[in-house]
C-alpha cells in the first residue's frame, strides 16, 4: 500500500538532529547560554557569577534542599537558577537527571543552556554528573510535533561548565549522555509517529538505512519468506491488514564477544484489536505506539557499538498491524508457530504474544545465552503498576536480576511479578497445544507464561511496558505521550550483560 504524500513524515527526527553539547571551564556568554543552572548543596558557597553569597540566598529562603530552586535574573538578561541538590553525599544520577530536566523545561524558549558542576563535588564523579545532566536536558527538550512553529522550543546547545582538570572525564560523560538520550528520543519519535506513516515496511527501511552505519547487520523477512519459515503467529495477526508484515533481524557482532544476548520486541504498528475490536475511546489514540517494544530495541541497538558493548546481540522486531477485515484472524482459529506449537485464538486482541512467539523461537535457534523480550503487552500490567514502573517476569533469577540492575542504573524501574506456573493450565486448549488467553485475572502473568513456551528453556526475562510506554503528563525527564521507556534500559542491559548458568534457573 502506498502512503499518501501528505503523511510522509520523518519518523525519526531526533536521530537526524543533533544538539551541541560541550564542556567549558568558563561560563559562556549570555547570548550563547541564556539560562544557567547552578547546583548547590546546603552550606556550599555559590559561585561569584550567581551574584549572591550563601547568606543572601538563605535570606531569600533558599536552603539548597533537594529539588529547591531559586531564579536569579541578571542585568545582561541571563537567567541564573540556583538548584538545591541536598546532601552532596546522597546525590545520585536519578536526581541530577530529573533536576536537569526540570531546569530545561522551566526555560522553554531559551535555545542555549548551561549547567555548572557543583564546586565541592558529590557522590557522583564529574563524568557521571555530566552524563545524567546531559540526559535530563536532552530528554526534557525533545518534541514530536507536526505543524507550524514546532521548532520554537527545540534546543540548540548545552554547555557543561567544569574545571579544566575534569574536562576529559566530563567530555566522556557528555558523549554517553548524548548517545542514550538520542536513542530514547528516537524510540519516542517512532512510538509517537502515526501508524499510516510508520508501517512495518517503513520500520524495516529505517533499520536498513541506519543499521549498517551503527555496525548492525540487518535482515528483513517479508510475507513470502515468513510463510516459508512457518511464522504462523506473525502471519495470523497480519491477516486483517493491507500492510504486509516484516520480521526484522538486527545483529551486532563485536570482536571476541563476551556473551550472546537476544532481544525480542513487539512491533504491532497499529492495534485495533482485530475482530475483538477495541472501544472507540482514548485507547485507540494510543494504539499507534503498540510497537514501542520494537522501537526500543532498534533505537538501543543503534548505540551498542558507540557504547562499547562487548556482547553479541541479536534483535528480532516482530512487525505488523492488527486490523479487522473480511480476511482477519478469527476467534477459534488455530495458528502454528515457528517452533511447531499450535495456538487456539481466544481473543484477537491478545496478538502481541502471537507475533513474539515467532521471534522467541527464532532466537532459540540462534543458540544465544539468554533472551529478553520487551512489549506493551497487557492492560493488566498498567492496572497493577500504573505508569511509573514496568512489570518483569522470568525463568532465571540471575537474568531477572540483570534487568533490574540495568533499570536501576538508568532510572527505568522494573518490578518483578511471580511466574506462577499453576496458572499455566488456564492456557490449556482442547483442540491445540494452548490458547492465547488465560482467565480474567493475573493477565500479565498468564501472558508471560504463554511466552515462556517459546524460549526453549533458555534463561529469559520478559519486560511488560504497557504502563510506562505512555504518560498523561511530564514528570522529571519523562515526557507526556510516548515515553521511550525501555530504550536506555535495554542499552544498559546489553552493555552490562553477563551470561548466566542456564541450569540454575527456577523450576
Amino acid at each position: 500500500m502506498s502512503t499518501p504524500a501528505s503523511w510522509n513524515l520523518d519518523p525519526i527526527p531526533s536521530f537526524r538532529r543533533s544538539v551541541s553539547v560541550t564542556v567549558s571551564s568558563e561560563l559562556p556568554a549570555a547570548g550563547d547560554a541564556g539560562a544557567v543552572a547552578v547546583p548547590l548543596a546546603p552550606g556550599a558557597e555559590p559561585p561569584a557569577e550567581l551574584g549572591f553569597d550563601r547568606a543572601a540566598l538563605a535570606a531569600a529562603g533558599f536552603k539548597a534542599n533537594r529539588g529547591q530552586t531559586l531564579v536569579v535574573p541578571t542585568a545582561d538578561g541571563r537567567v541564573m537558577v540556583a538548584v538545591g541538590i541536598g546532601d552532596a553525599d546522597e546525590v545520585d544520577a536519578a536526581l541530577v537527571r530529573d533536576l536537569a530536566a526540570e531546569f530545561a523545561r522551566a526555560v522553554p524558549h531559551q535555545l542555549g543552556l548551561a549547567i555548572e558542576l557543583p564546586a565541592e563535588g558529590t557522590a557522583l564523579s564529574p563524568a557521571q554528573f555530566a552524563e545524567a545532566a546531559t540526559e535530563g536536558v536532552l530528554l526534557a527538550r525533545w518534541r514530536f510535533y507536526v505543524g507550524r512553529n514546532h521548532e520554537d522550543s527545540l534546543l540548540d546547545s548545552l554547555v557543561i561548565v567544569a574545571p579544566t582538570a575534569d574536562a576529559d572525564a566530563v567530555t566522556e560523560g557528555i558523549r554517553r549522555g548524548q548517545l542514550l538520550a538520542r536513542a530514547a528520543n528516537m524510540g519516542r519519535d517512532m512510538s509517537n509517529c502515526p501508524a499510516a506513516t510508520l508501517t512495518a515496511t517503513r520500520m524495516g527501511e529505517i533499520a536498513e538505512e541506519l543499521g549498517p552505519d551503527a555496525g548492525l547487520e540487518v535482515q528483513l523477512f517479508d510475507k513470502d519468506q515468513l510463510l516459508e519459515m512457518g511464522c504462523g503467529g506473525l502471519l495470523g495477526v497480519n491477516l486483517g491488514s493491507v500492510e504486509p508484515p516484516r520480521m526484522i533481524r538486527l545483529h551486532y557482532r563485536p570482536d571476541s564477544p563476551t556473551g550472546r544476548l537476544a532481544l525480542i520486541g513487539k512491533g504491532i504498528m497499529y492495534d485495533s484489536g482485530g475482530i475483538s475490536l477495541k472501544p472507540s475511546d482514548e485507547s485507540h489514540a494510543q494504539m499507534k505506539n503498540d510497537m514501542t517494544g520494537a522501537a526500543t530495541i532498534l533505537a538501543a541497538m543503534l548505540t551498542l557499538r558507540d557504547l562499547g558493548c562487548t556482547s553479541e546481540v541479536i534483535g528480532y522486531l516482530c512487525c505488523t498491524d492488527n486490523m479487522p477485515s473480511g480476511g482477519a484472524m478469527r476467534l477459534g482459529d488455530i495458528l502454528t508457530m515457528r517452533n511447531g506449537k499450535t495456538v487456539e485464538v481466544k481473543n484477537t486482541d491478545a496478538e502481541g504474544r502471537l507475533v513474539m512467539a515467532d521471534g522467541l523461537s527464532l532466537a532459540v535457534e540462534d543458540g544465544v545465552d539468554a533472551i529478553v523480550d520487551i512489549a506493551t503487552l497487557t492492560g493488566a500490567c498498567l492496572r497493577t503498576f500504573g505508569v511509573d514502573g514496568a512489570g518483569l517476569m522470568g525463568n532465571h533469577p540471575e537474568m531477572v536480576a540483570q534487568v533490574k540492575a540495568a533499570g536501576a542504573v538508568v532510572d527505568e524501574p522494573v518490578w518483578e511479578l511471580p511466574l506462577h506456573r499453576p496458572y499455566r493450565k488456564q492456557l490449556d486448549s482442547p483442540v491445540a497445544d494452548m490458547t492465547n488467553l488465560g482467565g480474567p485475572n493475573a493477565g500479565s502473568i498468564t501472558a508471560a507464561l504463554f511466552l515462556e513456551e517459546f524460549v526453549g528453556g533458555l534463561p529469559w526475562a520478559h519486560i511488560d511496558i504497557a504502563g510506562t510506554g505512555q504518560r498523561p503528563a511530564a514528570q522529571g525527564w519523562r515526557n507526556e505521550g510516548a515515553t521511550g521507556f525501555g530504550t536506555r534500559l535495554i542499552a544498559q542491559l546489553a552493555i552490562s550483560f553477563t551470561p548466566v548458568d542456564s541450569g540454575a534457573g527456577s523450576a
